[in-house]
């Protein structure tokens, strides 16, 4: 099995598929540090010297790639990923989805801190950043709220989500 946990930057993905692997005993593989080990590169790095297509070429093989194995994993998404391509239809066909859904002043409370990481974000004002997420998400909830399954991440504690996607994956 594959738990495929998606959702805006800042909603949790890392922090969570790392605690749920080392609960039901899944490997781990997050996208986007994927991305950077193969191609030697950190992601602000790839956007910066190959651009955003190249990155989306690559993302989408080592999705098919990773997605097309059989082994039991936690597979945390980047937060474009299923925007892109029907990446969202492969990734509801070969897994079980599951949508980590933040509000967005929880998200500017966690991305905020983290300019500098996150490509899509480190050019606009802190000021600017509210409406940027704002429109942003409204943009790419059509493509999250596909997954399978939805997870509301406010005023909750990580092992508290990971608990709830034990319950509804009945794992």
């Amino acid at each position: 099995m594959i738990i495929s946990l998606v959702g805006y930057m800042g909603s949790g993905k890392s922090h969570i598929s790392k605690i749920l692997s080392e609960k039901i005993n899944f490997k781990l593989i997050d996208l986007d540090k994927e991305i950077s080990r193969r191609n030697k590169l950190t992601i602000p790095e790839i956007f910066e010297n190959k651009g955003e297509i190249y990155f989306r070429k690559v993302e989408r093989e080592i999705l098919e790639e990773i997605l097309a194995t059989e082994e039991n994993i936690v597979f945390s998404l980047g937060g474009g990923t299923p925007v892109y391509y029907n990446n969202m239809e492969i990734i509801n066909h070969n897994s079980k989805s599951i949508f980590l859904r933040t509000s967005i002043n929880t998200l500017i409370e966690r991305i905020s801190k983290q300019k500098e990481k996150r490509p899509l974000i480190a050019n606009i004002s802190d000021e600017n950043l509210p409406e940027f997420i704002a429109k942003h998400l409204f943009e790419r909830n059509e493509f999250y709220s596909k997954a399978q399954y939805h997870i509301s991440t406010d005023f909750k504690e990580p092992e508290q989500i990971m608990n709830e996607i034990i319950e509804k994956l009945y794992l």
